[in-house]
């Protein structure tokens, strides 16, 4: 295993690394940039939000942005980022890999806002919003495992897999679940749009870990494999988050009128 002091002592030798490459510090300097806007952009979108729930759906989405950033700003300084040698049998065997191992904890805290937003979205029963990001954060955290394992390689295999069977738990939930709910808090066109951009832009990161220096290192380079992760983000966050806003910012109605419908059966006496 890799221990955090291994990490920790090669921090300015990954600042220097990720400074001296053009193609890997563009693409965490890229999403810096477009966090720091998009969260801008969202305060002055959600500044005439009312009612609780769209308010908890903007607050949500706000976060994405601004975990986004911290993030990446981790990545880029060298924080969260490590060297470890690639076990026996992987492409790069006995070689020092640089480790974005930062991005796991990014997405363990970024894509259950993302899920907590869509479910405020549909009206899903909290029980089952609450399984799905308890899913999504064992993806997250299994997959932080797939990529910092170096006593074997069946193991980070072993892990990607788990973090795999996680993943198919959540897309269960938003692919046959959660439509149902969707349609009848009257949701269901955004609903829609939102859950096939999220299913395929999700379906791209085991990709480009199987196929990434991660992975199979069909690509040798971790530059290409961190544009691919934030290529991704670009969409599965900002995209995302913007596509929402907006049409919660002009569609209050249609989600007041939802939480009310709730309240209100929440709250109807039973017969006698």
């Amino acid at each position: 295993m890799v221990s955090t002091a291994v990490l920790q002592a090669t921090q300015s030798d990954a600042f220097e690394q990720i400074s001296n490459d053009l193609l890997l510090s563009s693409s965490l300097w890229v999403n810096i940039a477009l966090a720091g806007l998009s969260a801008l952009l969202f305060v002055y979108m959600g500044r005439n939000v009312e009612g609780s729930r769209a308010k908890f759906i903007w607050a949500a989405t706000l976060m994405i942005p601004l975990v986004s950033i911290s993030s990446y700003t981790g990545l880029v300084s060298g924080l969260t980022v490590g060297f470890i040698e690639m076990p026996a049998g992987h492409a790069l065997a006995g070689e020092e890999v640089m480790s974005q191992w930062g991005r796991y904890l990014t997405w363990a805290l970024s894509t259950p806002m993302i899920l907590l937003a869509l479910g405020l979205l549909a009206d899903v029963d909290r029980s089952d919003l609450f399984t799905v990001i308890a899913a999504d954060i064992g993806m997250c955290i299994t997959g932080l495992a797939a990529a910092l394992v170096t006593s074997s390689l069946a193991l980070r295999w072993g892990f990607y897999l788990i973090s795999c069977a996680f993943f198919v738990v959540v897309l269960y939930a938003i692919l046959f679940e959660w439509p149902e709910d969707a349609a009848a808090a009257g949701t269901d066109q955004i609903f829609g749009t939102l859950r096939i951009l999220t299913v395929v832009l999700w379906l791209g990161y085991p990709v480009v870990w199987a196929v990434g220096v991660e992975g199979l290192a069909l690509t040798t380079s971790v530059g290409i494999t961190s544009w691919a992760y934030s290529a991704l983000d670009v969409g599965a966050k900002y995209l995302f988050a913007f596509l929402l806003l907006r049409w919660v910012a002009a569609n209050q109605e249609t989600v007041s009128a939802s939480a009310s419908t709730d309240t209100t059966a929440g709250a109807a006496p039973a017969d006698d």
